[in-house]
């Protein structure tokens, strides 16, 4: 049996694991959990680290031995990964975090005390550039009224240490620069196509960002909990002077959503009756199992993608610190692909648009997951009959993604406010459009869409199980970072 270092020092020891986690990974610099073979590591780079030091595995590296690793590409060398550790002093044969040096304890004190004053600096940086949305709700009567802000306000951004500082850390393809506006700025390394580019050749049907959608995200904990809608609590009338501001924060939403969709709704429209024929159909079902895994799983990361560029312009979302930004969209993008989805379905066939044509679950057979397949279908099926306009799932995909019942959030206040703008701006529209009634059954629809994220993580477990080597080093590393964890997708995991 290995030896591993207790994860918690002893009681008897000036310095607790919560001190300890303030200090990031020192192989990636994603969050610690403590000290693991004598090196202040997250769980990830202690796992990898424990299955390293079995006799069967070797690592080589294919470039020159100088990959940089963080925790974004932390699991594209594993030479080069398990080097760092070693530079770093992790050692099977490392003494305890309780029997180290007065002089080890001491520089680790002061290391604490470091991370812990950068990090005050930083929540004073967020405190200083408050959110200018406010939703006040009537439990937070005591609190004056604020108008929401013109979409402008969230376009410029000056505050951004707090950003920048941790842009390292994350994957390329979930950082928001601060003072980015352009949907296009963004560079897509897994098929070389940008939003911008793709919209500008309708021709290509290269595989649509909004079809992937039955590969889904990490699910929810079951003590996570959608607050019902209370048609009685109705924060319509405390904005009666705001109007123009609500309508520039959904056209701001609106705006964004409709850049980083890829078809027009005429455009499919004209495309419905594009089908597979039998022969494609029969060549999508004669895949393996694990290239039709890979294949779609490069489909839904060209979704994510765009609902990346869809969440850098909602209102107030720059605002969040980096780490409430990522924890948003690793939790929720997916659920945004899959409300994005209903615009794809045809209702008329039960088909969805797929690599340029409108395909059924048959195509889907070799995924060999049949029910997830179902449940999808079922759900876009389910949001078709609510005939919402692009306004409302612009303004329902915003709030899908700005949600306060997300685990690993470090402001929830300033999300919450984020997300009771969206909730208002979404409010206004159908009052607009005389559809209240609507807000309950989405709500529902939230619901639905946890659990069918949570189908997904299992179907996810199970192929990772089987075909490591796919999940490991075939899927895209966007990908890898929203949807598993290290433990599920490493080959060979030892537990």
């Amino acid at each position: 049996m290995e030896y591993e270092e207790p994860d918690v020092p002893p009681a008897d020891c000036p310095i607790k694991r919560a001190q300890i986690e303030v200090i990031p990974c020192k192989i990636c610099g994603d969050k610690s959990s403590g000290v693991h073979y004598g090196v202040i590591t997250c769980e990830g780079c202690k796992g990898f680290f424990r299955r390293s030091q079995l006799p069967t595995v070797s690592y080589s590296c294919s470039r020159q031995n100088n990959c940089q690793i963080d925790r974004a590409s932390r699991n594209r060398c594993q030479h080069c990964r398990l080097q760092k550790c070693l530079d770093q002093g992790m050692s099977r044969d490392a003494v305890k975090f309780g029997r180290m040096s007065k002089r080890q304890r001491d520089s680790l004190i002061a290391e604490v005390e470091r991370h812990r004053q950068q990090q005050q600096q930083q929540q004073q940086l967020q405190g200083d550039a408050q959110s200018l949305l406010s939703f006040p709700t009537k439990a937070r009567q005591d609190c004056s009224p604020q108008l929401l802000q013109p979409m402008a306000s969230a376009y410029s951004f000056t505050g951004g240490a707090e950003l920048l500082s941790y842009t390292a850390d994350v994957h390329p393809y979930l950082v928001c620069s601060p003072n980015e506006t352009q949907v296009s700025g963004m560079i897509y390394r897994g098929s070389g196509v940008s939003p911008t580019s793709r919209s500008q050749g309708r021709g290509d049907n290269s595989g649509h960002p909004d079809i992937r959608e039955f590969d889904s995200r990490q699910p929810s904990h079951d003590l996570v909990a959608i607050h019902p809608y209370n048609p009685l609590e109705d924060p319509y009338s405390l904005y009666p002077h705001s109007l123009r501001n609500i309508d520039e924060l959904c056209a701001s939403i609106v705006r964004s959503h409709r850049e980083t969709s890829k078809y027009r709704a005429e455009e499919l429209q004209a495309l419905r009756w594009k089908l597979f024929s039998r022969e494609e159909i029969q060549a999508y079902q004669s895949k393996s199992v694990d290239d039709m895994w890979q294949h779609c799983a490069i489909r839904l990361t060209d979704a994510v993608q765009y609902v990346v560029e869809f969440a850098k312009h909602i209102p107030g979302f720059r605002m969040l610190s980096q780490n409430d930004q990522i924890a948003l969209l690793k939790t929720g993008s997916m659920e945004v692909v899959l409300v994005r989805m209903s615009r794809f379905f045809n209702t008329e066939n039960n088909t969805v648009f797929f690599d340029g044509k409108f395909a059924g679950a048959e195509v889907f057979k070799s995924l060999a997951c049949g029910d997830l397949i179902t449940a999808v279908f079922d759900f876009a099926h389910g949001m078709c009959a609510l005939k919402l306009t692009d306004q409302q799932i612009a303004l329902f995909s915003a709030l899908v993604l700005i949600n306060t019942d997300r685990p690993c959030l470090e402001d929830r206040g300033k999300v919450q406010r984020v997300q009771r703008s969206v909730e208002f701006g979404l409010t206004h529209i159908l009052h607009r459009d005389n559809q209240e009634s609507l807000m309950h059954k989405l709500y529902q629809r939230m619901a639905v869409l946890r659990s069918l994220c949570s189908l997904h993580m299992e179907k996810l477990r199970w192929f990772s199980q089987r075909y490591p080597l796919t999940a490991h080093s075939l899927f895209p590393p966007l990908y890898k970072e929203l949807f598993a964890s290290e433990a599920e997708l490493l080959p060979g995991t030892i537990h």
